[in-house]
């Protein structure tokens, strides 16, 4: 692997090192160190569409991006149309990049339908990038996993639709590697 400037939508980064949205992890603290080790990106926390909608304080503080160096990534979870728009919107003021969470396997997030269950119905996966993407002028990517199990393997698809409605970037979630498409 080599270091190279990496360009997303209209947003350019110094180099491919992305720091990946990690639950309970990636804290505004951690994102700070990483930037200042060299990450080209960084991500916050993965955050609630419902929750920023409805103005959920807690959810808000995951958006605490006080001095931190640009760019960066939020990304935003949810499976309603109507609240990742609004997410979108609300995020897009703090972020350089929204990020689009399809990937996220925990049974709290899929429970209701949202993270890697949306992998089991592409084309509302889909329809809710198209949407996020009208919505803001930031760049909007995606992160899926190759399916939601062995038997439903659904990411060429999905990747080809998800670049159709206009997501700048996909990142595949391979087991223990994630590579950007």
């Amino acid at each position: 692997m080599y270091l190279h400037e990496l360009k997303i939508g209209n947003v350019k980064l110094e180099n491919n090192i992305i720091l990946a949205p990690m639950a309970g992890i990636t804290d505004l603290p951690f994102r700070l160190i990483c930037k200042e080790y060299g990450a080209g990106a960084v991500c916050t926390e993965m955050v609630s569409s419902k929750a920023l909608m409805y103005g959920d304080e807690k959810t808000k503080l995951l958006l605490n991006t006080n001095g931190e160096k640009r760019p960066i990534i939020v990304q935003i979870f949810g499976s309603s149309i109507e609240a990742m728009k609004a997410a979108a919107k609300i995020v897009e003021e703090k972020a350089d990049i929204i990020d689009i969470n399809m990937g996220c396997p925990a049974p709290k997030v899929t429970k209701n339908g949202d993270g890697s269950k949306l992998l089991l119905n592409i084309e509302h996966g889909a329809k809710i990038a198209e949407e996020v993407v009208k919505v803001v002028k930031k760049p909007v990517t995606v992160k899926i996993r190759k399916g939601w199990d062995g038997k439903n393997i659904v990411y060429e698809e999905l990747g080809k639709r998800l670049e159709a409605v206009g997501v700048s970037a996909i990142t595949l979630h391979r087991k223990d590697k994630r590579r950007i498409l």
